[in-house]
């Protein structure tokens, strides 16, 4: 699930950057959610 969100969030970013359609620094508060998510999934799948 997680991994899930991060992927559309990254998809998602990928769009503002392509359509140059951004809400100020929206976009990349997207990617910085993301990465987050990302680093937390990795972080706690080592733990198990």
């Amino acid at each position: 699930m997680l991994q899930t969100i991060v992927v559309v969030l990254i998809v998602l970013w990928l769009l503002g950057l392509v359509t140059s359609y951004s809400l100020g620094g929206f976009i990349h508060v997207l990617l910085i959610v993301a990465l987050i998510l990302l680093a937390v999934s990795f972080f706690q799948s080592r733990r198990s």
